[in-house]
């Protein structure tokens, strides 16, 4: 498809882009079509947007991926690269969209172990090419792993071009990251899981999440285990660091198991909450702009708001739901340009770099 590239000095100055998130709360497939543009600054606008919900097989099948044999993971990467491209192209078609320039997509992450040199978001960025006939860039982590990164967070470079007016970023997805200035450069990092750890609590009682925090409400603190989790080994180490599921493997979820689910659920509510407001006041935020699935949980705001003095501003939902899909297709067209996409202040990777493979 023609594109709607504007060049000036080989530098593309405006592009349209599709960016493609999934998270390991597994909530669903976000879709985000925007516009880019740079003149002084980048700019962008949120042109049309939506989350498209797993169906049960393929929520079981990305939920099993982490105990699948290789042979069975690598016909997934195929199968769910293919998938996502035809949600792209059925996406273009029902707003009937045109001049795309590219599709960046995030993938779904099935192993995240940057201490051991890999990270794997499966989903092949061919596979869609191959669906949507459109230049594909995909797999942004990988090569800030090897450079001796976390591969994570990745967010902060457009919390830097896009955001900037805010002392900090901090999404609730399923897990917690956060990005701020600190002495004249970007720092980042993971603070905690949310979603990942109260979705699957909330499944227990039959609901897909807890709404509102109202499950969370309903139960009692255990003291013990709160303990217990704040003294983690993580979060005394110095940033940058990240989470992956099998962190929570290990530490989180064969902790909750005995216990009454909506206690659990408000322990681990008061757990998250705490860790996120002790970043913010160690940092001096004055205001920290909130987006991702977990700002609908207000039980968990609430508690945010009460231990901190910072300004917590939430944003209109088309950010707060779609600001890290925006924020990947943004990394697409930065690694068009071969521009810088990845803070190595926010990864710990030896240099700032341009990532992502390109089909």
């Amino acid at each position: 498809p023609k594109g709607s590239l504007r060049i000036k000095n080989n530098f593309i100055m405006k592009t349209l882009a599709i960016g493609l998130m999934s998270g390991t709360s597994l909530d669903g497939l976000d879709i985000c079509f925007a516009e880019f543009e740079k003149q002084d600054q980048w700019t962008f606008r949120i042109l049309k947007a939506e989350t498209l919900p797993y169906s049960d097989g393929w929520e079981k099948r990305l939920k099993n991926s982490i105990h699948l044999s290789a042979e069975d993971l690598l016909e997934l990467n195929s199968d769910y690269g293919f998938y996502l491209g035809q949600k792209v192209r059925e996406f273009i078609d029902q707003h009937q969209l045109e001049n795309i320039d590219l599709i960046a997509s995030h993938g779904h992450t099935v192993f995240h172990q940057p201490q051991r040199k890999f990270t794997l978001q499966i989903g092949d960025g061919r596979a869609i090419r191959l669906e949507t006939g459109l230049p594909v860039i995909y797999d942004f982590r990988t090569q800030d792993v090897l450079m001796q990164g976390n591969g994570a967070p990745l967010v902060p470079i457009g919390d830097e071009l896009l955001f900037s007016k805010y002392g900090a970023c901090l999404n609730l997805g399923g897990f917690s990251n956060i990005s701020l200035q600190s002495d004249g450069k970007r720092i980042a990092f993971d603070i905690a899981p949310v979603n990942i750890v109260l979705n699957r609590l909330a499944r227990k009682l039959g609901k897909d999440f807890d709404e509102n925090g109202d499950l969370s409400r309903q139960g009692k603190i255990n003291e013990d285990l709160l303990n217990r989790f704040n003294s983690l080994d993580f979060y005394h180490q110095p940033h940058p660091k990240s989470l992956g599921i099998e962190w929570c493997n290990e530490y989180i979820f064969p902790a909750l198991e005995n216990i009454e689910v909506s206690d659990a659920l408000a322990t681990f509510t008061e757990h998250t909450a705490q860790q996120i407001t002790n970043v913010i006041n160690t940092h001096h935020v004055k205001d920290i702009l909130i987006t991702g699935g977990g700002v609908s949980n207000t039980f968990l705001t609430e508690k945010i708001k009460a231990k901190t003095k910072s300004g917590i501003i939430i944003p209109e939902k088309e950010i707060i739901d779609y600001k890290e899909a925006l924020i990947f297709a943004f990394m697409g067209v930065l690694r068009m340009n071969n521009e810088i996409n990845v803070l190595s202040s926010a990864t710990g990777s030896t240099i700032d770099h341009s990532s992502g493979v390109m089909a």
